[in-house]
């Protein structure tokens, strides 16, 4: 990477899906810190791009470096270490239904390998306070509204301090008022140092909380907005 403070950079990467090209010369950068939109159609390449940056998708083609590791020739054995470095907030939750808030993110900690119990008690009253959510640390997920059980996904994604977060329509299943307290939770989190990389077909957020954009159109990726200027809504169109 060229700079200690960009934590993510792509250069004339292919993104694709088995032998389907989706996305052609791909070239970004994302700062620490930094809070960043992406945009484009349903079927335009914006979850293959987050599974790209993942590791969920192999880079066979260009480069690519995020949180410290090369993606164009990571190790299958170094992708879990990676991961650690990423925190990953899906529409859907995925939340494991059949244990409490506190249970779903102490299997992730131990999944990830820790062991230390006070450590870990530690780890998720930090995470559930930066979410405010200590206060249903023993509910079950279905006793949770939609941008509380968001809140716990965002606190699962936060258990391993990663320095990227990747939300793919983080608040597609939610109601405005919600998706706005979500949105809220997500910049107080690139506010404190971590880089937020968020897919959205919701323009009213870009609207509400404007930042630097880039679109997936067309199989390629431009940038269509910075956080100096408004964005145009009919460049989304």
């Amino acid at each position: 990477m060229s700079f200690v403070d960009t934590v993510i950079e792509v250069k004339k990467a292919s993104i694709l899906q088995g032998r389907n090209l989706i996305l052609s010369e791909v070239s970004f950068d994302v700062e620490r810190g930094e809070f960043i939109y992406l945009v484009g159609k349903v079927g335009s390449g914006k979850s293959s791009l987050i599974k790209t940056l993942n590791a969920e998708l192999h880079l066979r083609r260009g480069e690519a470096w995020i949180a410290g590791y090369k993606l164009h020739s990571i190790k299958e054995a170094h992708i879990p270490y990676l991961r650690r470095k990423i925190g990953v907030v899906f529409q859907d939750f995925q939340l494991l239904t059949d244990r409490n808030v506190h249970d779903n993110l102490n299997f992730v900690l131990r999944a990830t390998g820790w062991t230390d119990k006070a450590e870990i008690k530690k780890r998720i009253q930090s995470v559930l306070e930066k979410v405010d959510l200590v206060h249903k640390s023993l509910k079950m997920p279905h006793q949770l509204s939609g941008g509380e059980q968001q809140r716990v996904v965002i606190a699962r994604a936060l258990l391993n301090d990663p320095e990227v977060i990747l939300a793919d329509e983080p608040t597609g299943n939610l109601d405005p008022e919600t998706s706005e307290d979500i949105m809220g939770v997500l910049h107080e989190i690139s506010r404190n140092g971590r880089s937020v990389m968020m897919a959205t077909h919701n323009y009213g957020l870009l609207k509400r909380f404007p930042k630097r954009t880039l679109k997936c159109e067309h199989g390629r990726l431009i940038e269509i907005a910075n956080p100096s200027n408004e964005i145009d809504l009919s460049m989304l169109e």
